[in-house]
């Protein structure tokens, strides 16, 4: 049994000796712990100090891709040095390593295929009490949409088995969080969390510049990946809101037309907001239809993708040894 600790980095010089220290090198029920660094275009010497760490395996971008990106890369990376678990945690040491045993341990005992470290926001003494209460908003909507319960989505720090590894995509260069936790539920691969220990914070987030761009960009996330899994729902639902309303006020109209004669002139402005919200509900009804056959098409993509991950992981060597890249 391998266990891979990927850690995607940008510029953690100062802070990676400190998590790779942190990492558990011997765990119960795994044969082999190796460290895989991503290393999104640092710029200091963050690969260099992975390598004098004694870090396994290098995966080296000429430039900076994104967090979606490094983390995408470094889980195929990971499938293709045949880990049987994969371990995503941060370059900041925001999490405590010593807590991965508690991470894998579902998976060890088959009761899950993707672990999330609750980091039990409302504890956190450096969060804000509007950053806690955003957190835990967030949190809930994304459950509620993904059909799940997860407390603490925004966590990196998560455990992956080789199944589940090899179904999720990831679809952002910002962040895989929510993505993730929304295509897990809707895929019924089975989530579970943990309560991890955080420790103190050594520097501010680089994910983004103040918390509202953090919201904006997940809430973009929430609605294209819900949309992509109900567009049916959510474009019909709207429609036939919209087309009903248009629907009321037009028999409001004819009403008056066949009743009021001496007002009528004064309410053609209704009729043609009735026609436009006739057609806008028709035409919303109508693009639900045309994005759930497209959605049909990503799960055809989606089941390919992983097919031919099957097919690949038939082909690799499952004991591979140490090497950089």
């Amino acid at each position: 049994m391998k266990l891979i600790v990927q850690i995607p980095c940008l510029n953690e010089e100062a802070t990676l000796p400190a998590t790779l220290q942190d990492i558990p090198r011997e765990i119960a029920g795994i044969d082999t712990v190796e460290i895989l660094v991503v290393d999104d275009g640092c710029t200091d010497r963050t690969v260099e100090v992975a390598q004098e760490m004694g870090v396994e395996h290098v995966l080296s971008f000429p430039g900076n891709r994104g967090l979606g990106h490094a983390f995408a890369a470094g889980i195929d990376r990971c499938l293709s040095l045949g880990a049987d678990i994969i371990v995503n945690t941060d370059g900041d040491n925001q999490y405590c390593g010593a807590d991965i045993p508690k991470l894998v341990e579902p998976i060890l005992a088959h009761r899950a295929d993707i672990v999330i470290g609750d980091r039990e926001p409302d504890k956190i003494a450096h969060f804000s009490w509007l950053k806690k209460k955003l957190q835990k908003l967030g949190s809930g909507v994304v459950s509620w949409l993904a059909g799940t319960n997860v407390p603490d989505v925004a966590s990196g720090f998560r455990a992956y088995s080789r199944e589940a590894a090899m179904q999720l995509i990831c679809s952002t260069d910002f962040d895989h969080t929510v993505d993730h936790v929304i295509q897990a539920g809707r895929r019924r691969i089975i989530t579970r969390c943990v309560p991890i220990r955080t420790n103190e914070r050594l520097r501010e987030s680089r994910l983004f510049s103040n918390i509202w761009v953090f919201v904006t960009r997940s809430l973009g996330i929430m609605i294209r990946v819900y949309s992509s899994y109900r567009a049916m729902r959510i474009f019909s639902t709207v429609g036939v809101i919209t087309a009903s309303l248009g629907f009321l006020i037009g028999l409001r109209f004819i009403y008056i037309f066949f009743f009021e004669p001496a007002s009528r002139d004064l309410h053609i402005q209704s009729l043609i907001l009735a026609a436009i919200l006739l057609i806008a509900g028709f035409q919303m009804i109508l693009t639900g239809i045309v994005a759930d056959l497209i959605n049909s098409n990503r799960s055809v993509l989606e089941d390919l993708s992983y097919r031919l991950r099957r097919l690949e992981d038939q082909k690799l060597p499952r004991s591979e040894g140490p090497r950089n890249e």
